[in-house]
């Protein structure tokens, strides 16, 4: 980093598609600016998920040009995860680690010959540290790893909810309702029954209160998004009092993650390699999506009735296990034995590989994005065209 003149730090938060997506982001910047270097701060997730623990260590081992590593201390007794409230928690757990990036800071400004720190970019669970680059006079961004629809609806949740009374109104009318909600980011009414569940309990709603004012001390708000795909959305944002909003996307991982996490996806692409071009759907809902047995139990009923052929990453809540070696404890009784050949069960997934290779004719998108057709062609990262739903 002798040669650049301006570092920028960027704080993701500790998921692996946040922390890739936060990588990229910092390549777009860094190929737009020599002179620019990134320091990554990596913080430990408050849950002990091993192949997320792992990448962070293999990261922390990383050499990437002009980008380092560095891994955030922790409390010896670090704040554990309240999985009745996880999102809040999350959230908590994660800004726990103020003090330590203020530390990292100090030491980063005082180190001889260091570059200038010019800059913060912190996830949207990270917000707390925004306090923490303004005590150095420091701007800050948010790098919004979903897409303008949801932040608009977030902040559209957060103005219903001011107080506590108004909360609980708008939770039951998410969850009891038939009816359909006007949001500024979308372009028709949405059935309020639609939303997200998180958005139908006190979890979701408590942590759009802890994170959002926070997020509006931010400069600006990077969104991982492109005007085409959300040209309604973006146009919305004109009319609220939200920092502003740029569409930095499509922010692309097409070389796989940086340092590998092990040797479990051999299995898949083997299994890809015999399948038909453009046959298979890849069901992937993220490093932190996971659905309860119920839940599993209809999205496997609707891939059989489908009689597609199927590659899908199938995670439990979080207060049942992270991935697990027999899926047969959640899903219907003979469901692999009347997919065998056809569909493929997997815990973690390796999702540049999935989505480069040409067996792959159909992604499940894990980001709630309103769409004026009920079906997008996209380019996946083999440069054939996929259908997503």
């Amino acid at each position: 980093m002798a040669n650049t003149v301006a570092e920028l730090v960027f704080i993701p938060a500790p998921g692996v598609g946040h922390i890739m997506s936060t990588i990229e982001m910092a390549k777009v910047l860094m190929n737009r600016d020599q002179r620019l270097s990134v320091s990554v701060l990596l913080i430990n997730p408050p849950l002990p998920v091993p192949t997320l623990i792992t990448y962070i260590e293999s990261l922390a081992k990383n050499t990437i040009e002009r980008i380092r590593f560095i891994k955030v201390p922790q409390d010896q007794t670090p704040p554990k995860l309240d999985l009745k409230a996880f999102l809040v928690s999350m959230y908590e757990c994660i800004n726990s680690h103020c003090k330590y990036i203020r530390n990292l800071l100090v030491d980063m400004i005082n180190q001889p010959g260091s570059t200038r720190v010019v800059g913060f970019v912190v996830d949207v669970f990270c917000t707390g540290m925004i306090d923490v680059a303004n005590e150095f006079n420091v701007p800050t961004y948010v790098f919004y790893t979903s897409n303008a629809s949801l932040l608009g609806f977030n902040f559209y949740m957060e103005t219903l909810c001011v107080d506590q009374d108004q909360k609980q109104d708008v939770i039951k009318l998410l969850s009891d309702s038939e009816g359909e909600m006007v949001v500024s980011s979308f372009v028709n009414p949405v059935p309020m029954k639609a939303f997200p569940a998180d958005y139908q309990i006190q979890d979701g709603f408590d942590f759009l209160m802890c994170s959002f004012p926070e997020l509006r001390k931010a400069k600006g708000i990077m969104v991982n998004t492109f005007l085409e795909l959300e040209t309604h959305a973006m146009k919305s944002f004109s009319d609220t009092n939200a920092p502003p909003v740029y569409p930095v996307g499509p922010v692309l991982n097409l070389d796989g993650i940086v340092g590998e996490i092990d040797n479990r996806d051999v299995n898949v692409i083997s299994w890809l390699d015999g399948q038909p071009p453009l046959s298979v759907v890849v069901l992937c809902f993220g490093s932190s999506g996971s659905f309860n047995e119920v839940q599993v139990k209809e999205i496997a009923l609707g891939l059989e009735r489908s009689g597609h052929r199927f590659v899908w990453s199938l995670r439990l809540t979080p207060d049942l296990e992270q991935s697990f070696s027999d899926p047969r404890m959640v899903l219907p009784d003979g469901f692999l034995e009347r997919t065998l050949g056809k569909g493929k069960v997997i815990g973690w997934a390796p999702q540049a590989s999935l989505l480069a290779h040409e067996a792959v004719g159909g992604v499940r998108v894990p980001l709630w994005v309103e769409l004026n057709s009920r079906e997008l062609v996209v380019q996946c990262t083999n440069g054939r065209m996929a259908n997503v739903f």
